[in-house]
Order: structure tokens, then C-alpha cells, then sequence
């Protein structure tokens, strides 16, 4: 017997109207270390837009300059507390979407390139389950280094296909805003791109 509806979302410019990755670090260092940082890492982030370097290097090279080192539990903490910040940066259209989607008992996957630990803590008060990027403890502390792949493109299918079989759904949508969301898009049979845009 197949289930009813699945739905997969993209989190950072889909759900949200900010990447949380700088969000997150300007919430953990302030305003002011967030700017020298991001001059800092100035060519690097270049560097990706030019394409010299790949979206999993780029990302363990900024996580690294601001959490390397941090202790896990610190790390944790933070998160949770982000959690609240991360209401003031969800679009009022993908609330309302899932609102609907909750009163359908659908199930709900949040499939992200962010790191996992600051989604989960605010998808739990939805219900929603979350599928995303996973970073590496070394000795109870953060190295800033990414746990197995960016969970980006082709490997946000390959996360989704370890934990369900899509087939099992009589239907599937899906939401995303950049080329990263395709291959996820590809699974649906509803698609939206960039749907909760205008006024949030």
C-alpha cells in the first residue's frame, strides 16, 4: 500500500530568505569579527565563484576559520539558540505551505547543504525530519571538516534514496532555488523552484 505524500524542501533561500551557513557564524562571532572573517576568507569565496575551488572546500574553509576547534557541547548550544533566530529568517509563504502540508499529515524532509545541527533543533517544533550536511568531532571538539560528502546536486538523491523508496509514494513535491535542488526536483512529481519568493 503506498503512502500519500512526501515532501522534500530545500532549506537556505527556499525556505529561508538567507543562507544560514553566514547567518549561523555571524550569530556565533558578532558583527564585527562576521566582517574581518569574511575579508579574510575574501579570496576563497572568490575563488568558488570562479569555480577554482568546489562548494565542499569552500564550506570546510569557512566553517573551520569560525568553529574550528570549538567544543562539541559549545557547538550544540549555540545551535539550539540559533534555533530561535532562525524564525526571524523563514519565509511567511513556506510557513503557511507547511502548515498546510502539517494538517495533511505529510511527511516532511528538510534536504539541505547547511550543516545539520542548527536545522534539526528548529524543524523538530514542525515535525519536519531533516536530511543535511554533517560535520566532524575530533577529541569532543568541531574541526569545521565535513563528515562523509556536501550534502548538495546528486547526493541530496543519494541521502533521500538511504532512508525511503520514493516509488512507495503516491505522490512527491518538491522545493528548491538553486541548480543544487535539481536532482531532487527530478524525483517529484510536483516541482517548484523558487516558490515562496515576494514578500517573503
Amino acid at each position: 500500500m503506498k503512502l500519500d505524500h512526501l515532501v522534500l524542501f530545500d532549506f537556505d533561500g527556499t525556505l529561508t530568505t538567507r543562507d544560514t551557513l553566514f547567518e549561523f557564524c555571524k550569530f556565533y562571532a558578532g558583527e564585527f569579527k562576521f566582517a574581518i572573517g569574511m575579508l579574510v576568507l575574501s579570496p576563497v569565496l572568490a575563488a568558488h565563484r570562479l569555480r577554482f575551488i568546489t562548494a565542499h572546500c569552500t564550506k570546510e574553509i569557512f566553517l573551520s576559520y569560525f568553529i574550528g576547534g570549538i567544543p562539541s557541547h559549545e557547538f550544540e548550544e549555540l545551535c539550539q539558540k540559533f534555533a530561535n533566530h532562525l524564525k526571524t529568517l523563514i519565509r511567511s509563504k513556506a510557513m503557511a505551505e507547511i502548515e498546510i502540508y502539517q494538517r495533511q499529515n505529510a511527511r516532511m524532509i528538510i534536504v539541505s547543504a547547511s550543516p545539520e545541527n542548527w536545522i534539526i533543533p528548529w524543524a523538530k517544533a514542525y515535525h519536519i525530519e531533516v536530511i543535511a550536511t554533517r560535520l566532524q568531532v575530533v577529541g569532543n571538539k568541531m574541526t569545521g571538516k565535513i563528515l562523509g560528502k556536501n550534502c548538495n546536486g546528486v547526493e541530496k538523491v543519494n541521502r533521500i534514496l538511504q532512508i525511503l523508496d520514493p516509488s512507495n509514494y503516491k505522490q512527491i513535491s518538491a522545493y528548491g532555488d538553486t541548480s543544487g535542488d535539481l536532482p531532487m526536483l527530478g524525483i517529484a512529481h510536483h516541482r517548484f523552484f523558487k516558490p515562496f519568493r515576494g514578500n517573503n
